[in-house]
């Protein structure tokens, strides 16, 4: 499985923006794909994951409300969309996949991933 993840850049505060991240390779439908973020110095955090079929999402408690996980099996991409952006989410953002239906919430738990896409939020 290859990901891809793009939608990244300066934006600015309160503004939404739409991450998108595209696999090739195997069944997409057969991975749980996830979003992580990283801001320089700390560990990556996760963000939100969405089940194979796409019924079941699960996002980070604080991040309720203002993120979204979604994916489209037709185009092979997941996004992740946030709303009303704070400085505080300006991080390198990157997708992961992978083939268990419950992965849980560390990077070690997912054995593919993207490259990262960098978003600024500025004040």
């Amino acid at each position: 499985v290859q990901l891809q993840a793009s939608g990244g850049g300066l934006v600015q505060a309160g503004d939404s923006l739409t991450l998108a991240c595209i696999s090739t390779g195997r069944t997409f439908s057969s991975y749980t794909l996830a979003w992580f973020r990283q801001v320089p110095g700390k560990e990556r955090e996760f963000v939100a994951r969405i089940s194979g079929s796409g019924v079941s999402t699960y996002i980070t408690g604080y991040m309720e409300g203002r993120f979204t996980i979604s994916r489209d099996s037709a185009k092979n991409t997941v996004y992740l969309q946030i709303h009303v952006l704070k400085p505080e989410d300006t991080a390198v953002y990157y997708c992961a996949a992978d083939s268990r239906p419950n992965p849980q919430f560390t990077y070690s738990d997912y054995s593919y991933w993207g490259q990262g896409t960098l978003v600024t939020v500025s004040s």
